[in-house]
């Protein structure tokens, strides 16, 4: 191993001798003497879009009957701004029927992820998805994932079409060159066959924006408009933040660094808010973009990939060298999207005074602008199943098959039923009431505003539960807040099942944070995140740590108490509790 090779971490090593991304993934996909892949395969196959994972709930059984892991793998598709025709949505339920668990979840990012998925109809569900037209290439990796917007279809003034427009170009414009996806998942059209179209070749193609490692770490960007942060853009590591003056759409401010995940242990690791960078106008958004993934590819770490995020790069190098650099890389930028060198204004301008000011996450009934409506119908923690007297997937099946065209996926793993006309709303209503399937007038705020990450059974990286605890949370909660009368107010709780971060706890009015299992009842603790607000703005900060699944509510009723008592006006629980400060708080339940 070479001085340059000893300083790189093992993925980089697996990426650069991938030819591409291709690896040995055909050879070992058409392995049947095992369920599994090489942990090589592994870092690969997150760039095609999924993630080999086992069934956590079983290990200890099949340990005892000496058997290994069952494995199976997580599917995700890439689904710019969260757009879906209601054909792609009854072909993802078919195929999670099919081929999967039975369920499938909107994400964080408006995506779709199938679990449940064995190695022997890997390959059919990634193909059978391109076959509806969606694709998981880059739903998952070191390079520019899902292409986050704001998805509501409001057409009075035209900002959120441009969005979603800009979603999709940009998308187009940091999907990876290289053959190696179609080659490996998309039958040959004159052969039928299901091996590669051709052999790999001796040397990837060459891929401008990404180089022959791909990036170091993941990498987010998502678009919003200052008085709608619906899909928090302080925390991607590029947030495009619309500006507009009236109803026209001038320019971004342009948000650079942000990122949920931290590792606790590691002091040099937390998560961040994007910093303010640069104001820019419309036409010069794929230049910036490129330049910011460039100064990232070629300066972001590639030894500790626990360092290897952006933001860690702004904090090292801070936010002035950090856009010195982003103009450096400006005339390849440039050169990469075909644009005359210089057309980008250097330095780049600072940002606009302009920053977020609401958030709505589109839920309940509204007008279009274009004579139809859309429905926003809340999905608790995204998954999309039936469950007793809740069946939502059928509902769904229905109003997909009959009633409705087309949907869009919320970043509060939500889903808004579009283009509806007056006359179909009963119908629809009377759909998801046959079905037990409740809208955003039946739920109190405290649901409204939750949601969690999968964690147990099927994430690798979860420490406790999340999705199937958070809902016994939120009951509890919901009973302290009548209790007190503040079933009215209106803040968000967030649950993950490990530090990472995937359901953005820690700007969160209250984070929960999966930290440890104790060892002789096998009930998760977490840390309890106060002090982020819905808006997205402000990182919260901890209030107590390690605390015992069954003592969260128990252990936040003093707080509430004390919000009930001494809040200003119409001020939101987060607003108070950073206005309080943790300190102080705790000092509350103390005494209480």
């Amino acid at each position: 191993m070479t001085d340059e090779q000893s300083k790189k971490s093992k993925v980089e090593l697996i990426k650069e001798a991938s030819v591409g991304l291709r690896g040995t993934i055909t050879e070992e996909l058409a392995d049947a003497t095992t369920e599994h892949v090489a942990d090589a395969t592994t870092k690969l196959l997150k760039f095609h879009g999924t993630y080999q994972q086992d069934d956590r709930d079983l290990r200890k059984l099949r340990r005892k009957e000496g058997l290994g892991k069952a494995y199976s793998f997580m599917v995700r598709n890439r689904i710019p701004g969260g757009k879906m025709t209601a054909a792609q949505f009854l072909g993802e339920l078919d195929i999670a029927d099919e081929l999967g668990n039975g369920t499938i979840r909107i994400t964080t990012r408006q995506s779709i992820q199938l679990h449940g998925v064995v190695k022997g109809n890997l390959w059919d569900v990634i193909h059978r998805i391109n076959a509806i037209k969606l694709s998981t290439q880059s739903a998952c990796g070191d390079v520019t994932r899902n292409v986050c917007c704001c998805p509501a279809p409001l057409r009075h003034n035209g900002l959120r079409d441009q969005l979603q427009r800009l979603a999709d170009e940009i998308a187009v414009h940091v999907r990876p060159t290289t053959k190696a996806y179609h080659q490996i998942w998309i039958k040959d059209p004159e052969t039928g066959a299901r091996e590669q179209v051709a052999g790999p070749p001796s040397e990837p193609e060459p891929d401008p924006i990404y180089g022959k490692a791909y990036l170091p770490r993941k990498f987010k960007i998502g678009l919003a408009l200052c008085d709608d942060n619906c899909i928090d853009a302080y925390d991607n590591d590029i947030g495009l933040l619309g500006v507009t003056e009236g109803e026209t759409l001038i320019g971004f401010n342009v948000l650079a660094g942000g990122g949920m995940g931290t590792t606790p242990s590691k002091k040099q690791c937390f998560p961040a808010l994007a910093k303010r960078l640069a104001f820019i106008q419309t036409e010069h958004l794929l230049p910036v973009i490129t330049a910011i993934i460039l100064v990232q590819r070629d300066f972001g770490n590639r030894a500790d990939r626990s360092q290897a995020r952006m933001k860690y790069l702004i904090h090292n190098l801070g936010v002035l060298a950090f856009k010195a650099k982003v103009e450096d890389y400006l005339s390849q930028a440039e050169a990469i999207c075909g644009v005359a060198e210089g057309t980008v204004p250097r330095p780049l301008p600072q940002p606009h005074p302009a920053d977020v000011t609401g958030h709505d996450d589109h839920l309940g009934w509204h007008e279009q602008g274009d004579g139809k409506w859309f429905l926003g119908l809340p999905i608790e923690n995204g998954r999309v199943k039936d469950e007793g007297e809740l069946r939502l997937k059928t509902a769904l099946r229905i109003l997909f098959s009959d009633h409705v065209t087309n949907a869009r996926l919320t970043a509060q793993q939500n889903i808004l039923l579009c283009d509806i006309e007056s006359h179909q709303r009963a119908t629809i209503q009377k759909v998801l009431a046959d079905h037990g399937v409740v809208t955003v007038d039946q739920i109190s705020n405290t649901r409204r505003f939750a949601f969690a990450c999968p964690a147990l059974p099927t994430c690798g990286l979860a420490v406790t539960e999340s999705e199937r605890a958070l809902p016994g949370v939120i009951d509890e909660v919901e009973a302290e807040l009548r209790e007190l009368g503040l079933a009215d107010a209106q803040f968000t709780i967030r649950m993950t099942g490990c530090p990472n971060g995937c359901a953005r706890p820690y700007n969160a009015d209250i984070g929960l944070v999966g930290r440890s299992v104790d060892g002789k009842t096998g009930e998760g603790r977490y840390t309890v995140f106060l002090g982020g607000n819905l808006i997205g703005t402000r990182m919260n900060a901890v209030f107590k740590d390690q605390v015992p699944r069954g003592e969260i509510v128990a252990t936040l009723r003093p707080v509430f108490i004390h919000f009930q008592e001494n809040r200003q006006g119409e001020e939101t629980f987060g607003d108070f509790c950073d206005r309080i400060g943790v300190e102080a708080l705790a000092k509350v339940g103390q005494a209480v």
